[in-house]
């Protein structure tokens, strides 16, 4: 029984324990208030129990008799009352669950004290969440038999003391969450020879010593935040070995001695921080051959020497390095030391470097001022503003000519796409040898120019795996005289989420629709999560996209989504204003998304917020599994996708979901336990449906952020795969 995603209050009604052949009981994500029902265990034949995002209270003993009452329930595998107000110490009659429960999340309540006890009762736990509680005291030991765990979320409590070595002991873990207490004591190198170990983030905590050299054993770790803590000695080389690693933060701690060349074997590596540490030498060469690197972080240590400038240091908005007075460059930026001049401090030099540099610009300096008042005077006679957002000094130029020969002259059969402000061509530039997207600008329409502006101003500042990568742009004069801006981008050969989920043949008499199984939309899914994770969690700060929808989702070659269109982007400065640095005032455009996707809260002239990109992502994953647009003819008279699967959640979602997927499900069962696969096929759609049902909440104050819903597809999709 699916009740969640409501506007239900006041108590849960006690009539609902009648219901005794329940086996799913969902009243998540409603408003209901009082306590759990201490008769709830008459419901034996529970699978699934979630009053998450509710307003449930439990203080006294008394309020958690419901604990108790659950111990009748042995089937019961999935229990979840996250983001509740339940408060005080969790119950010792908490390890008497079933020992078939597998998930168990009480975060995001008040509840302290010593960490529960019973849970390492619970030998079946998959996966265990307690953050955002105020738990004192230490992790304890036995934890380590929990043996099936695969996910450890124990983030924001007040936890001290060491990080147990047992945890090593684990050896399913995959993810491990202790970011935001008071640990101290080394970093455990058992947890490095964990084999499954993916994620390890115990940033904001006072961990010291050294990092051991047994981290470079964990071949198969994606994810590395250890950041903001006090670990002192050199960074292992042995890093290095961890080729499967994405993300590495280990700023703002005591780390000396040199940056190991190493690092530049880590082939996958997208974000490297090591600011704010007191690390010596110079930056290695290697780094600059780090081909996903797009975030490098070196600030504030002691380094010297010349920046190299291969790779990632041509581009000056993904690197940081200031804060590092022995650094100097001779092309690379401005505000650095030319390496030439911090060789010749000697008196030796000094009178080279009067005839070698101050007698040339003596002369060059007047012709220098001839040629700009001339070339001023040009300019100011054709009466045309043209500007470009900088995008540093490393993006290849590219004219206006250059683009018109690459499209055929901007011919009709290069046409893909054709937006608000925007129509984007197919073309061959750099000597035909890159394939890119050009997306010229109608700067003839109200708001193009604008949008512009503010596309610009948001790729200036983010990279990521997840994002449609900018080539470079143009502001120029076409062949007419009149204003020209474009866009350049990575051509992306699969198209978009839109045209690959309705597709119609050019003839329109009939649909021909792509085939995609539930592990690519899965994949698809999570891929557009993490990018809206980054934009929303990054260290840039909070950016709304304003505008997800499929047509704005693009896939190259290996069916990696890439999330695109930022001409409605806004920034969100300290969580509260939206802008967009010095374009502010030109970057206010009214519309703040499209129909069917944009935020319910927008029609009541809201500010724009992340919360609003939550909802529009979550039609979109209702849109990808239903393949149904939201703007279909069958939605009307107050019916819309997210009630459409809400009425049918979670009995008859087989349904209404795409019939692709159940023949994919059907054939897939020929080939192994049909029992086990059908199981595996219905509990990742519930739970995805679930997650969109979520992010699609009328409520923007109870929708999931992007953290939350990134890592839970995440883990869905892992489940899933395992699974089958």
């Amino acid at each position: 029984m699916s009740l969640g995603g409501n506007f239900f209050h006041g108590h849960i009604p006690s009539s609902i324990t009648n219901a005794s052949q329940l086996n799913i009981l969902d009243m998540s994500r409603n408003k209901l208030s009082g306590v759990i029902l201490s008769s709830i265990g008459k419901l034996q034949k529970l699978f699934a129990l979630s009053f998450e995002y509710n307003k449930l209270q439990a203080s006294s003993n008394q309020d958690w008799r419901f604990m108790n009452s659950l111990t009748n329930c042995t089937e019961l595998q999935i229990l979840t009352v996250l983001d509740n107000r339940l408060e005080g110490n969790v119950p010792d009659s908490l390890g008497n669950l079933s020992s078939q429960i597998r998930y168990l999340y009480l975060a995001k309540n008040q509840l302290s004290g010593d960490f529960p006890s019973g849970i390492a009762k619970l030998r079946n736990l998959v996966s265990l969440d307690l953050g955002k509680n105020q738990f004192t005291g230490l992790i304890p030991s036995s934890l380590c038999n929990l043996s099936n765990l695969i996910g450890l979320y124990l983030q924001s409590n007040k936890l001290d003391g060491h990080i147990p070595p047992s945890l090593g002991n684990l050896q399913t873990l995959e993810r491990l969450d202790i970011f935001n207490n008071n640990l101290h004591g080394t970093i455990p190198k058992e947890l490095f020879r964990i084999p499954t170990l993916l994620y390890i983030k115990l940033s904001s905590n006072n961990l010291d010593g050294p990092l051991h050299a047994d981290i470079g054993n964990a071949k198969q770790l994606t994810y590395l935040d250890i950041s903001s803590n006090n670990l002192s000695g050199e960074i292992p080389s042995t890093l290095g070995n961890c080729e499967s690693l994405e993300h590495t933060k280990l700023g703002h701690n005591l780390l000396s001695g040199s940056i190991p060349t190493s690092l530049g074997n880590i082939t996958n590596l997208q974000i490297l921080n090591l600011s704010h540490n007191q690390l010596t030498g110079s930056i290695p060469v290697s780094l600059g051959s780090l081909k996903f690197l797009q975030q490098l972080d070196l600030s504030f240590n002691h380094l010297e020497g010349e920046v190299p400038t291969a790779g990632i240091f041509g581009n000056l908005t993904a690197v940081w390095i200031e804060g590092n007075t022995g650094l100097c460059g001779d092309e690379l930026t401005a505000h650095l030391r030319p390496c030439s001049v911090m060789h010749l401090n000697s008196r030796k030099h000094r009178h080279f470097t009067v005839q070698k540099l101050v007698i040339p610009l003596a002369i060059i300096a007047p012709l220098s001022i001839i040629a700009f008042l001339l070339l001023f005077w040009r300019e100011k006679r054709k009466k045309k503003n043209v500007s470009l957002p900088s995008f540093g000094s490393r993006f290849p130029q590219v004219s206006y000519n250059d683009l018109a020969r690459s499209t055929e002259g901007f011919s009709a059969s290069k046409l893909i796409g054709k937006g608000r402000y925007s129509s984007v061509y197919q073309g061959n530039l750099f000597q035909d040898r890159i394939m890119v997207a050009v997306k010229v600008f109608n700067l003839e329409t109200k708001g193009a120019q604008k949008s512009f502006i503010a596309e610009c101003n948001a790729l200036r500042n983010i990279r990521h795996r997840n994002l449609v990568p900018i080539l470079t742009a143009c502001s120029s004069i076409d062949s007419e005289g009149n204003d020209f801006k474009a866009l350049v981008y990575e051509f992306m050969p699969q198209g978009d989420l839109h045209a690959l989920l309705h597709s119609i043949p050019g003839d329109g008499s009939t649909s021909t629709l792509s085939h995609i199984t539930l592990a690519e939309r899965l994949s698809i899914a999570v891929d557009v999560a993490d990018a809206m994770e980054y934009l929303h969690h990054s260290n840039q700060g909070t950016i709304v996209h304003c505008d997800l929808k499929p047509s704005n989702i693009l896939l190259d070659d290996n069916m990696t989504a890439r999330v695109g269109d930022y001409g409605l982007t806004r920034f969100i400065v300290d969580s509260v204003m939206p802008s967009f640095g010095d374009s502010a005032s030109a970057s206010s455009i009214a519309i703040k998304g499209t129909i069917g996707y944009v935020a319910p809260e927008y029609a009541t002239g809201r500010e724009v917020t992340a919360a609003g990109d939550v909802y529009s992502f979550g039609i979109v994953l209702l849109e990808t599994f239903l393949r149904k647009r939201p703007t279909d003819d069958m939605f009307k008279d107050g019916l819309n996708i997210a009630r459409f699967v809400e009425m049918n959640f979670p009995d008859r979602i087989l349904k209404i979901i795409d019939p692709d997927l159940l023949e994919d499900e059907y054939d897939a069962s020929q080939e192994s336990s049909v029992a086990m696969n059908e199981k595996n096929f219905l509990e990742c759609l519930v739970s995805v449906l679930k997650i969109g049902l979520c992010c699609a909440n009328p409520s923007p104050n109870e929708r999931m952020d992007m953290q939350e819903v990134a890592a839970r597809l995440r883990g869905i999709k892992e489940a899933y795969l395992r699974g089958n």
